[in-house]
């Protein structure tokens, strides 16, 4: 029997199906990459105020962040936010064919898990909340946060360290399926592992130093002269050196990854002048602290060799320090239960329809049930730890990478997953290539059951949390045990993060000059 409170959540949800999907349609559209979301973040601000929400804008110093409170009374404090970083390199339309969105280049910024729905999802949950809390008179707080770069694991370990999440009693973090098994349940054990990420820049200060010419010119930078390697050599040698190295950072077994992007190298130049500056940054994805500060080490020498070979200075800026995941099965149980109320996202007509017309578009023969079924059915927390455990060592604690686990460390959190549209493969070995997931994330009658799915039982776990103070209380005692005594405990783990927002590097973003609007900083064929 569902209690009227919960009930209430649902039908919110439901009456309101079409805003929430609008509104995810803004953001998608939107597709603004790491610490450059902008547009996004206002319309989420200004969104949030409407709704009667205290909005504190550019939270913990970064721009695109906020915190946003709401309360009715003294009660428990729920934390929950939204992501809406989108992935450059990824503008797809919302069709059933590749193409760009309408005026951007190919090479611009797209959602890919998606952010967007992620973020709607679970505004629309808080917000049902809200009006629930209302109608009945429910005490506490909401705190909803923006936080911007998930995918550079930004905002949280900053929000973490300058106490954002201190007085949180219990937080929600929801995010689509992106793997097997995790879809439409809750994490249990297996929560995700730890994520650094640095930035080494490379500048040739005094390239007059490299060597004399012997010549007798009077003219310092000859174009006869041998001139000195420079910046742009400097990041084609670390490259080089931490692909060559990279068998020797950590043992081979177990699943890890490091990730590299050259953000600038040489400035263009071609004359007799060498590369002043050069960036290359670095995403390291590890089962430990341990492990993920052996990787910098190994990195941090070879940036030493590379310029020295180079004729080069060099630093390490860090862009994110965010720590393991700490599970909580009473969170992971009470939210499963919700989601077992509401029920597996399901496809309507119109959306198997467009998901044949995808295959079509890709000579592929449409299929009767396109879509993945795992999308459409629960698995219990317990079976799909079950499952990610045969692929590991016995040994590792913690698998992927992603900062929700920043809220791990400071309140009783759950890891929700929730199904988004995928296609079933139509014969063994087949895959889809890239576009079609990231065009279903924008497509409304495909991506809609997830974010209200995830909505109504986001929704209903906060109105457990504030109404059922047993429950709250076995959570806290569970997050007691597990940390040693709370926040500061014999077991607890402090925030990492020791640096400023790393707002200030050439992320890529879009542009607007006298040759147009919104150019992104790579520009199509067209262009």
């Amino acid at each position: 029997m569902v209690s009227q409170e919960k009930q209430s959540v649902k039908d919110w949800v439901t009456n309101n199906k079409k805003k929430l999907s609008d509104w995810n349609q803004i953001i998608w559209d939107y597709g603004e990459t790491a610490w450059r979301e902008y547009k996004s973040s206002a319309w989420y601000v200004n969104q949030l105020k409407e709704e009667g929400f205290n909005v504190e804008e550019g939270s913990g110093g970064m721009p695109t962040a906020f915190c946003a409170t709401w309360e009715n009374g003294d009660g428990p404090v729920i934390g929950g936010y939204a992501e809406y970083d989108a992935v450059p390199g990824n503008c797809q339309s919302a069709s059933t064919e590749e193409q760009p969105r309408k005026g951007l280049s190919k090479y611009a910024g797209g959602h890919t898990d998606p952010h967007s729905a992620l973020g709607i999802g679970s505004l629309g949950g808080f917000l049902a909340a809200k009006e629930v809390m209302e109608k009945y008179n429910i005490k506490g707080k909401l705190k909803f946060f923006g936080e911007p770069a998930e995918k550079l694991r930004g905002s949280k370990p900053i929000h973490a360290a300058k106490g954002y999440y201190d007085d949180l009693d219990g937080a929600i973090s929801f995010h689509p399926f992106y793997m097997l098994p995790l879809c439409n349940t809750t994490r249990w054990d297996t929560h995700c592992a730890v994520a650094f990420s640095v930035m080494y820049t490379f500048t040739c200060d005094e390239p007059e130093t490299w060597f004399s010419s012997g010549d007798g010119s009077p003219i310092p930078a000859s174009h006869a002269d041998a001139r000195a390697p420079g910046a742009t050599d400097a990041v084609v040698n670390m490259y080089s050196l931490s692909k060559m190295y990279r068998e020797h950072m950590l043992s081979n077994n177990m699943g890890w990854s490091m990730n590299e992007t050259i953000l600038n190298t040489g400035q263009a130049t071609a004359d007799n002048i060498p590369g002043e500056m050069s960036q290359i940054y670095y995403f390291i994805r590890v089962p430990n602290v341990e492990m993920a500060k052996n990787v910098v080490k190994v990195l941090d020498q070879n940036a030493k060799s590379a310029s020295l070979a180079a004729h080069c200075n060099w630093e390490r800026n860090w862009i994110t320090k965010s720590r393991t995941g700490l599970a909580n099965h009473t969170m992971a149980e009470v939210t499963y239960e919700n989601l077992q109320i509401v029920g597996a996202p399901q496809f309507g007509e119109k959306a198997i329809k467009t998901a044949q017309n995808i295959q079509k578009n890709l000579g592929l023969e449409a299929m009767d049930d396109p879509f993945l079924d795992e999308i459409e059915e629960l698995i219990s927390p317990q079976e799909a730890e079950r499952k990610m455990r045969t692929i590991l060592p016995y040994w590792q604690e913690h698998f992927t990478s992603d900062d929700y686990t920043e809220y791990c460390w400071h309140a009783p959190t759950v890891r929700l997953y929730i199904g988004r549209p995928a296609l079933k493969s139509p014969v063994s070995g087949f895959n889809y290539p890239t576009w079609v997931m990231n065009a279903l994330g924008g497509i409304p009658e495909c991506i809609d059951p997830m974010i209200m799915t995830a909505s109504k039982t986001v929704g209903m776990t906060i109105i457990d949390l504030l109404t059922k103070p047993e429950l709250l209380k076995k959570a806290k005692d569970e997050f007691n045990n597990r940390t040693g005594g709370g926040i500061g405990g014999t077991d607890w783990e402090a925030p990492l993060c020791d640096y400023e927002p790393p707002i200030h590097f050439r992320w890529p973003e879009y542009i607007t000059t006298e040759r147009g609007k919104d150019h992104w900083v790579i520009p199509s064929r067209e262009n």
